[in-house]
């Protein structure tokens, strides 16, 4: 078993493909629209959805925002250096919602930023090994 992909309900599905891709470099996979049932998904990513998991965004007609619950926490995403990639993306437009840092009561430096729809996306340094996270 392999995780395959996390699927978003997002308000404005342009919206949130611009952000994905153009301020956290994700390309765009594959796109498909469900007029019947009145839906568009969208699946971003870093990788092929065949060898990598992927976002699934998906678009209910006419909806155009979500409350957020508190199940969900957040998604993580690895960065080469945790200041520039906040710099990069402050400098798009981004929302840098926890300045990088050490976690709290460790030395992982992170950070988070919030996508369109408030997601919270953390960003994790780059390490030689992940037995401190």
């Amino acid at each position: 078993m392999r995780i395959l992909h996390t699927m978003l309900r997002v308000g404005n599905l342009e919206r949130s493909i611009a952000f994905y891709t153009e301020v956290l470099g994700m390309r765009l996979l594959r796109q498909s629209e469900n007029s019947e049932y009145r839906y568009t998904l969208a699946f971003v990513g870093y990788g092929d959805e065949k060898s990598d998991a992927v976002l699934e965004l998906t678009y209910n007609w006419g909806v155009d925002s979500y409350e957020l619950g508190g199940a969900f926490g957040h998604i993580a995403l690895e960065v080469e250096d945790v200041y520039a990639a906040c710099d990069k993306i402050r400098a798009k437009g981004g929302v840098i919602s926890r300045e990088p840092g050490p976690v709290k009561g460790g030395a992982t430096e992170i950070a988070f930023v919030r996508d369109p729809d408030n997601y919270a996306i953390e960003l994790i340094q780059k390490k030689a090994s992940y037995d401190t996270l």
